[in-house]
């Protein structure tokens, strides 16, 4: 799935744009249908930013590139792919995650998010107690619970909140708990909110959330930690080797950091984090939250100075060190506001937008609140309901329309259906008033969206041309896992086949098994030196030159190739031992054992290679037989005037 999503956005990357053409000439026509010249202005234009390849810049180029994507999905229909089950499904899909960009209210997004930003910069330290209640809890239950907070705030007031905890949790029914700092997002909304417009030194009143009644207890205020640039010396943990190897490891690079070696050279050396160690370590700054490693998050809003460095800790990816580079302040709300916007979106608070939404849907389609109809749903309705036994009554008027939305009439039936499959979370007890109102409100809400939705295609002309660019990208996902990633994959005849006939392209660089000790001191790599040319081994030399308590050398061995991220440069692959070479900030010397010339990969070892290559072949060959089926002729006229209007922009 992952594979098919990053495909089609690629593909969308191809064939996303919005500038406009003056006219709709026809460019070319493939088996006699039309393709316009407007459809690949924009593409090209589009395009022209994103693409690295400057061949693809060319318009004949770029041309003979969209024309392959039209061949495709004119093969793709023919095939039918476009009535695939699974296809309508995943293009519906995408049409409803692509829709939410457009069904919402920009004024009240807008005022959540400043909220956001307020709520995100800042923290708030509290304490909460909560009786836990169910949803279906009977109003007296509520009245009983909510007195009972009445209690417990006065009794924190007079006596404490650690006094009344010690009384009152019982982690089962009633919960008093320090919750400390927390900031936007990471309580629920109407908790964040009652924490945040509740004073410091405040108690709230009691409030209702999913969970139950609270009253939150606020100690104190502050400005969120900010941002962090930090670097990381990590030894990981590896399938297979015990934690103390890697721990042991970690211990020693520390030991040498402790002995005033250069902590960005030890990274560069013996970091495992390959996206880093050439860096010296450096990550890329991050904020509170954003990492998924909350051990290492804590470690480095933990260290206070620049240059700080942290002792070895263990997260689940391995053992660390840490070096803190910089400390930032709070990012300015223009840089959040994108990342603000989406959480809101996809926080509870989004049904505060979804409410503003429906009340706006009701003014466009004419839909008033007045809805005598459910009077006579008032009377059809029992207390069956809220056991799900209730049936609709078989003299039920189910024809009738209950309202007109837009264009569209909704009926007594769609109304009665709705409540029927709803009964089996009626749960909550109310009124049969008061449950048919409800009821009809969501029912509404849910009709006004989906209508609006069902007709974005021809409201929003974006939404229209990019959902069009989702279903040709699907289709040509389908197409081109079936004609050619598949087949290319099972057809072990012909994968063989090729591999027997383009041997001389798969092989192995000439590779060494080697040891690299490394020092930041050249003495000790020169007695390094000696005592390999004697043959001692790493376990020896160690035991010998890594004494009272100092690491004054680490090795690095295994079969290595001439990128090795340990081996210098210049290093002769020729078997003994090397001079001794200056090499990421360190001294370094290298015993080969054996030289393993540059040598032939087996079928099994360049199989993945194989079968890309083998796709790439198929693909081309296919491409030739797709235009045999489906001519093309372009329109050369209309072609030069495309190349005019693109070159004057």
């Amino acid at each position: 799935m992952i594979r098919k999503f990053l495909f089609v956005f690629l593909a969308l990357c191809f064939m996303q744009a919005h500038s406009q053409v003056a006219n709709n000439d026809v460019l070319f026509t493939i088996a006699d249908k039309p393709v316009y010249a407007s459809e690949f202005v924009r593409i090209f234009n589009k395009n022209l930013d994103l693409v690295q390849d400057e061949s693809q810049k060319d318009v004949d180029e770029y041309l003979n590139l969209f024309i392959n994507y039209k061949l495709k999905i004119a093969e793709a229909k023919a095939k039918g792919l476009d009535k695939n089950a699974t296809y309508i499904r995943e293009l519906n899909n995408y049409k409803k995650q692509l829709a939410k960009n457009y069904l919402t209210d920009t004024e009240v997004t807008d005022e959540l998010v400043d909220e956001a930003y307020y709520r995100v910069t800042n923290e708030v330290k509290a304490n909460h107690i909560l009786i836990r209640m169910d949803a279906s809890a009977s109003p007296e239950d509520t009245l009983l619970a909510y007195n009972e907070l009445l209690n417990l705030r006065d009794r924190v007031k007079a006596e404490g909140f650690d006094k009344v905890k010690r009384d009152v949790h019982n982690g089962k029914t009633v919960y008093a708990e320090e919750l400390g700092y927390f900031s936007g997002f990471k309580m629920v909304y109407e908790f964040e909110s009652m924490a945040y417009n509740t004073d410091v030194g405040e108690i709230s009143m009691p409030f209702k959330t999913q969970f139950g009644y609270h009253i939150v207890i606020v100690d104190d205020k502050r400005e969120s930690r900010g941002e962090r640039t930090v670097a990381h010396i990590m030894v990981a943990n590896k399938q297979g080797e015990n934690q103390e190897s890697a721990e042991t490891r970690i211990n020693e690079i520390y030991q040498k950091i402790q002995q005033g070696e250069s902590f960005e050279a030890l990274a560069k050396q013996f970091s495992e984090d390959k996206s880093s160690a050439a860096n010296g370590g450096r990550l890329n700054t991050f904020s509170g939250g954003q990492l998924s490693s909350i051990e290492f998050e804590d470690v480095a809003f933990g260290l206070e100075n620049p240059e700080d460095i942290s002792e070895p800790f263990v997260t689940e990816y391995g053992w660390h060190i840490i070096k803190l580079i910089d400390k930032q302040g709070i990012k300015s709300f223009q840089e959040m506001k994108p990342e603000l916007e989406v959480r809101v979106k996809r926080d509870s608070r989004s049904k505060l937008i979804d409410n503003s939404i429906v009340s706006k849907l009701k003014t466009r389609y004419n839909v008033t609140d007045n809805e005598p109809a459910l009077a006579y749903f008032e009377s059809i309705i029992t207390k069956d309901y809220f056991v799900g036994k209730w049936e609709i009554p078989s003299d039920f008027t189910a024809n009738k329309t209950l309202v007109v939305i837009d264009k569209k009439t909704v009926s007594y039936n769609d109304f009665a259906q709705y409540l029927y499959k709803m009964q089996r979370k009626a749960r909550t007890k109310k009124t049969i008033s008061d449950l048919v109102k409800d009821e009809y409100h969501n029912f509404l809400s849910q009709n006004l969206m989906v209508y609006q939705e069902e007709n974005l295609e021809y409201e929003n002309e974006d939404f229209a041309h990019i959902v069009n660019e989702y279903r040709d990208g699907l289709l040509l996902f389908d197409l081109m896992e079936t004609e050619i990633w598949n087949t290319a994959q099972t057809d072990s005849v012909e994968l063989q086949n090729y591999y027997d006939g383009n041997k001389e392209k798969y092989y192995w660089n000439e590779r060494v098994d080697a040891i690299v000790a490394s020092s930041s001191d050249k003495a000790i790599i020169k007695q390094v030196k000696k005592l390999l040319e004697l043959g001692k081994s790493q376990d020896d030399i160690k035991k010998e030159i890594n004494v009272n308590g100092e690491v004054h050398v680490i090795f690095s061995t295994g079969i290595m190739e001439s990128t090795h991220q340990a081996l210098p440069k210049a290093v002769k692959f020729e078997k003994g031992v090397s001079k001794i070479y200056n090499h990421n900030d360190a001294y370094v010397v290298v015993k080969i054992t054996e030289v393993m010339p540059k040598s032939p990969k087996s079928y099994d070892e360049a199989k993945g290679q194989i079968i890309s290559d083998y796709q790439q072949v198929k693909e081309t060959e296919w491409m030739k037989e797709l235009k045999l089926k489906y001519p093309i002729v372009i329109n050369e006229s209309v072609l030069e005037k495309v190349k005019t209007q693109i070159k004057s922009k």
